[in-house]
């Protein structure tokens, strides 16, 4: 039997299970207080809206972890490179007030202390597919963690448990690790920090800010949610309201919005490039945050910086992804003039914007006309936009409580797991949607935890 044999018999047991008398009722009972309890929302709908939660084998997450780590490693190694080459930094498409920012020298190592790959895993030995690098602001841990320890409690997983072991994949504590080792190496000295929890008051995550303030707080760190417009800078101290002063700085806030919103002169800019404060990403995650990095790292022309396992990484889990421009390229091994290319194969490519974020601006080519995709590539031309080969959007059958009872129905999945320090696989999130964008942000879709599972 093949993994994914082994899966599908897995959760066909569990939906087996929700047709016992009262059970699928009473866990949809069960999971609606503690989502409530917890604050489980992501501005005012339910994060969650099905009973079952996303199963791995531990030979899935083995795979998922390696390939991750080296495909991480690889895009680490471009940025490095990139660094000190501004011919190759330019192709990551940096406006010019970004070029200024990532020279910043945040006082550690690592470009991304907390970061998250986004994949469409498909089954074949090729279907791990990245499609995005969320290298700036990785959103979900929490949630994950939350989520995790509400499905755990439901009277389903609690029969299901008596057939098949299964294990929490924890991620909110390697954020919170990933955050410390930055401010102690910034530091030079282990010692508490008072901590910052930075976005927009009316973001619509503000309800996962509050379980990392309430993490940060069972550790016996000091740590509260707080506002850019908020923030007052004098004399090396950066403080927020009139608080107490913050010394490391759980960037949430994308610098997008910080610098235009705020300026480069603003209060928290200031004090981050003064060394005043650490923050956690900092400015230098923007290289790889750049959709252009999946497409600076699988370019034929940077072969040469990546190790042969990176390499083969790449070629097995990145999809081809070029940054739309006049230039001719490699596709198959074959040499293509890009943008007449990009023209006539609508049906297997996708456009995605440099910068934006919840899917804004994707033009998927299969769900457009001829027409409307050639306005799109036009458009392309004229603000930085990658263009990227279709993967396989793979479905599950997922169960979900209504007034007439159980319903089972086939939804997209994504899987996103995150790395500590660019490395180190450290859980998963998992988001299902109708719609292949699978965008929690954008408007749709549920969150789901991913547990491992095994039979006893």
């Amino acid at each position: 039997m093949t993994e994914g044999q082994r899966l599908a018999a897995v959760v066909a047991r569990y939906h087996d299970l929700l047709a016992a008398p009262g059970l699928a009722e009473a866990s949809a009972e069960a999971l609606d207080r503690r989502l409530r309890a917890a604050g489980l929302f992501f501005g005012a709908r339910p994060l969650c809206g099905v009973l079952r939660p996303r199963f791995l084998t531990v030979a899935h997450y083995r795979h998922l972890a390696e390939a991750s780590g080296l495909v991480a490693s690889a895009l680490e190694a471009v940025r490095q490179a990139a660094m000190a080459d501004a011919g190759l930094r330019a192709q990551f498409g940096l406006t010019d007030w970004e070029e200024t920012l990532v020279h910043a020298d945040p006082g550690f190592p690592a470009a991304s202390p907390t970061s998250r790959l986004d994949a469409f895993w498909a089954p074949g030995d090729d279907g791990l597919q990245f499609t995005e690098y969320n290298a700036e602001t990785p959103a979900g841990a929490a949630y994950n963690d939350a989520l995790t320890a509400a499905f755990l409690a439901l009277p389903a997983m609690h029969a299901f448990q008596r057939t098949h072991l299964t294990f929490p994949i924890p991620a909110a504590p390697s954020v919170i690790h990933a955050l410390l080792g930055a401010f102690h190496a910034w530091r030079g000295v282990r010692e508490r920090p008072v901590v910052g929890i930075i976005d927009w008051r009316e973001v619509p995550t503000a309800t996962e800010f509050e379980l990392f303030r309430q993490a940060f707080a069972a550790e016996g760190i000091p740590a509260a949610v707080v506002d850019p417009r908020d923030a007052e800078y004098a004399g090396g101290v950066l403080r927020f309201a009139g608080g107490p002063p913050v010394t490391l700085l759980y960037k949430r806030v994308l610098i997008d919005e910080l610098v235009t919103r705020e300026g480069l002169d603003s209060p928290v800019v200031r004090a981050v490039r003064d060394g005043a404060v650490c923050m956690v990403n900092p400015f230098r995650c923007k290289l790889l945050h750049k959709k252009a990095s999946l497409a600076v790292v699988s370019d034929e022309a940077q072969a040469h910086l990546l190790t042969p396992a990176q390499r083969e990484a790449v070629r097995r889990h990145v999809p081809w992804t070029r940054l739309v421009a006049e230039r001719h390229t490699t596709v198959g091994g074959a040499r293509v003039d890009l943008l007449p290319y990009v023209a006539a194969n609508r049906e297997r490519l996708v456009l995605k914007p440099n910068d934006e974020y919840g899917g804004k601006g994707i033009v998927l080519g299969w769900t457009v006309t001829d027409a409307e995709w050639q306005v799109a590539v036009r458009a392309a031309l004229d603000a930085p936009t990658i263009v990227q080969q279709r993967v396989a959007i793979p479905d599950e059958p997922w169960p979900a409580w209504t007034a007439g009872g159980v319903q089972v129905t086939d939804r997209h999945l994504d899987t996103a797991p995150f790395l500590a320090d660019g490395r180190v696989v450290t859980g998963c999130l998992t988001r299902i949607a109708s719609d292949p964008l699978l965008n929690v942000t954008a408007g749709g879709g549920s969150n789901v935890p991913t547990l491992l599972v095994e039979e006893r």
